[in-house]
């Protein structure tokens, strides 16, 4: 989704009028408008409702709009750190990540890496797996934590856990308030919210996967472009989706969880250059080993192996 659409989307939504925000942008009004309807051909649904004044966001506008600030966000400190980074003379970690594994105690690890190493600069950038695969190899970043399994000789992946799937519906869907797992199959008839919607392979897949492996065709309505719109669409009423168990501790007072009762699981993968011997990979292969231990988490050997 393009960074600038996102901007002017925002602007809009902040000033509820086209010529406002236009002026506050310092484009004209005709582009502006263009802009948004390239962004809601992009979405797949009106983000405006056009017929008030002063203009008033959609329920799928109020979603986008809250994401959009938190991503826009994420953009100005990403190029802070990059700025920084550009002018220290310390020592660098660039780390890619998947959005879900946010949700995945990663930010707990690189709390834990930060005490360890105050002389090394840490960059985050947010990739997909693909893209993090392309970024090793590259050397734009130097480990990578996503969920899909890539075969590249040029890549080392180490499995760090496997994470429990459950699934995710509307606070108030009939199927929120049973006790108890779910079963797939009780699923079969509910529209589904999957993500993301490009590149694929994805996690998406997987979600496919583990319905087609029983047997199911899921009646997928939504292909999100990332786990937090996919989430704000549950909660909208839009349909439900198969997520990871993390995800319910940042999202609970308008989405509701059920365990399923096929076993459902989806890894979470750290990836780096084979031979890399540095001794800021190393230290974070250490925080991961003794915090896992911590949390009572199986410890992955590997992880101690070449690095």
């Amino acid at each position: 989704m393009d960074v600038r659409l996102l901007r002017y989307f925002v602007a809009v939504a902040d000033e509820g009028n086209f010529n406002r925000a236009a002026e506050r942008l310092h484009i004209a009004q005709p582009p502006l408008s263009r802009a948004i309807q390239q962004l809601e051909a992009h979405v797949g649904a009106p983000l405006l409702d056009r017929g008030v004044r002063p203009l008033r966001l959609t329920a799928v506008g109020r979603l986008l709009h809250e994401q959009a600030l938190q991503v826009l966000a994420r953009m100005e400190d990403v190029e802070a750190m990059v700025r920084a980074a550009a002018t220290s003379k310390r020592r660098r970690l660039v780390i890619g990540f998947v959005a879900s594994t946010i949700y995945a105690r990663l930010p707990e690890l690189i709390r834990e890496f930060r005490k360890a190493a105050e002389n090394v600069e840490l960059v985050m950038v947010e990739a997909t797996t693909l893209d993090q695969i392309a970024a090793l190899k590259d050397g734009r970043i130097d480990v990578g934590f996503g969920r899909i399994r890539f075969e590249d000789p040029s890549v080392r992946r180490i499995i760090l856990r496997n994470e429990k799937l459950v699934a995710a519906f509307p606070v108030d869907h009939p199927l929120a308030s049973g006790s108890g797992p779910i079963s797939l199959r009780d699923l079969a008839d509910e529209p589904q919210i999957i993500y993301p919607r490009a590149p694929r392979p994805s996690y998406a897949d997987q979600v496919i996967s583990l319905f087609r492996d029983h047997s199911i065709e899921p009646r997928i309505v939504h292909e999100a472009r990332e786990l937090q719109i996919a989430i704000g669409l549950v909660a909208a009423e839009e349909g439900m989706a198969i997520v990871p168990e993390s995800v319910r501790r940042a999202r609970s007072h308008d989405v509701a969880f059920r365990e399923l009762v096929e076993p459902a699981t989806s890894p979470i993968i750290m990836s780096h250059r084979p031979g890399d011997r540095s001794p800021e990979l190393a230290l974070m292969a250490s925080v991961i080993a003794r915090q896992y231990a911590q949390w009572g988490y199986d410890v992955p050997a590997a992880l101690g192996e070449e690095l």
